[in-house]
């Protein structure tokens, strides 16, 4: 067994957590990194590459909520569920019903937009700070609509975006066309305006991970399987490791749940199963990633590949990777390029999802020894600057500079 102390432990190497890390260790604190994955693997490798300060509203709207029975039991609906899971998820969804109201969707879109309003900024002082400047991109997204009624609908959604400070431009055929060539004609898109990509979301964890180690920053290759508060502190142990730290930053992503009960706090955190296929190819097809609306997925030009990624299966974190949902990816990538082949890679990864699309962000109502920063569902990569910023906040005591009582742990 290996005794080791620490001033604060990162539990979760993820995006989260490195940049945590990285805020955390440039403020001259004592940092240990704990995670059995290599660092900056998982979902912050494997997703569409997006900055996403557009995607203002939460998952759970009036629309879902109409059509969520529909959506979760058909095999091939971009929400879909594991039927398996049901009796474990049947709790989470009421909460998801009730939050995807008129009014509890209204207020969560308002308080998502606040976080991510600086998101672009926050990624470009990142990328200068880890040496991924060349990384990043500044091409915007496009939303795809495949019929005249589907572009007509999408007026209300992105009236909803401007409300919030979106920029977004709703755009026809030929300005489609223009845009992206390589495209086949649709009914038109939403053009969100001057959104930040990364080229490969995998090379910038590298260069965010080798920055914080060559900050002093240890990471520990081992996960957490408990979680006590001790005289001075707490006391965390895993495979090998007994770890005695002041302060802990819970940054585990899709396996947060457990530590958060450890600590004091009931959150009803579930798993999003997302996948991802990519194909390799010298030449980009497009030039910014384009979101395909009606099968809920994107497709991102990235260094050497095209990915399709995206979706949302409920189901858990232990079963196997669904062949069916890797398929339905790879058949609408066909609808848009035919003549793709089989992919060259696929991937599975785990998304932390909360009733409300938003974060735990905050001190533990057991006590300031463990701060909250986890359950950033679809948004993690592109939050990771604001998070970790609001963390260094509360660990030097200091009001964070927005308001994250929307994200606050005993909101439940």
């Amino acid at each position: 067994m290996r005794e080791a102390s620490t001033e604060i432990a990162v539990i979760g190497a993820g995006v989260i957590g490195l940049t945590v890390a990285l805020r955390l260790a440039g403020a001259g604190r004592e940092v240990v990194l704990l995670d059995p994955a290599a660092p900056g693997s998982g979902a912050s490798y494997g997703n569409a590459g997006a900055i996403a300060d557009y995607a203002v509203m939460p998952v759970g709207t009036p629309a879902v909520l109409r059509a969520l029975p529909a959506l979760l039991f058909d095999r091939n609906s971009p929400l879909a569920i594991r039927r398996a899971a049901l009796p474990a998820l049947a709790p989470w969804l009421l909460r998801f019903a009730r939050q995807s109201l008129p009014g509890p969707a209204a207020r969560n879109g308002a308080a998502i937009a606040r976080l991510v309003a600086d998101a672009a900024d926050g990624w470009q002082s990142l990328a200068a700070a880890v040496g991924g400047g060349d990384l990043l991109r500044q091409r915007g997204c496009l939303y795809l609509y495949d019929s005249s009624a589907a572009f007509r609908a999408a007026a209300a959604g992105i009236a909803g975006h401007r409300r919030h400070g979106v920029a977004v431009d709703l755009i026809g055929p030929a300005e489609l066309a223009a845009l992206e060539p390589g495209l086949p004609a649709t009914a038109g898109a939403a053009h969100f305006l001057a959104v930040l990509s990364l080229t490969d979301p995998g090379a910038m964890m590298a260069r965010i991970a080798a920055t914080v180690a060559a900050l002093g920053v240890e990471h520990l290759p081992v996960g957490v399987e408990r979680l006590e508060r001790a005289a001075g502190g707490l006391v965390l142990q895993g495979a090998g490791l007994r770890l005695r730290a002041r302060r802990a930053v819970l940054a585990a992503g899709a396996h947060s749940r457990r530590l958060a009960a450890e600590a004091g706090d009931r959150v009803p955190l579930d798993t999003e199963r997302g996948y991802h296929a990519e194909w390799d190819m010298a030449a980009p097809r497009l030039s910014r990633p384009v979101c395909l609306a009606a099968r809920g997925f994107y497709l991102s030009p990235m260094a050497g590949r095209l990915r399709a990624a995206g979706t949302v299966e409920l189901g858990g974190l232990a079963a196997p990777p669904s062949p069916h949902r890797v398929a339905r990816l790879t058949l609408g990538a066909r609808t848009i390029f035919p003549d793709l082949g089989a992919p060259d890679r696929t991937w599975i990864g785990f998304r932390p999802s909360l009733p409300d699309s938003l974060p735990v962000i905050g001190t533990s109502r057991g006590g300031a020894e463990v701060i909250h920063a986890f359950g950033h569902g679809h948004l993690g990569v592109t939050l990771a600057p604001a998070t970790a910023a609001i963390v260094a906040d509360l660990i030097a005591g200091r009001a964070p500079d927005r308001d994250i009582r929307a994200c606050r742990p005993d909101r439940f």
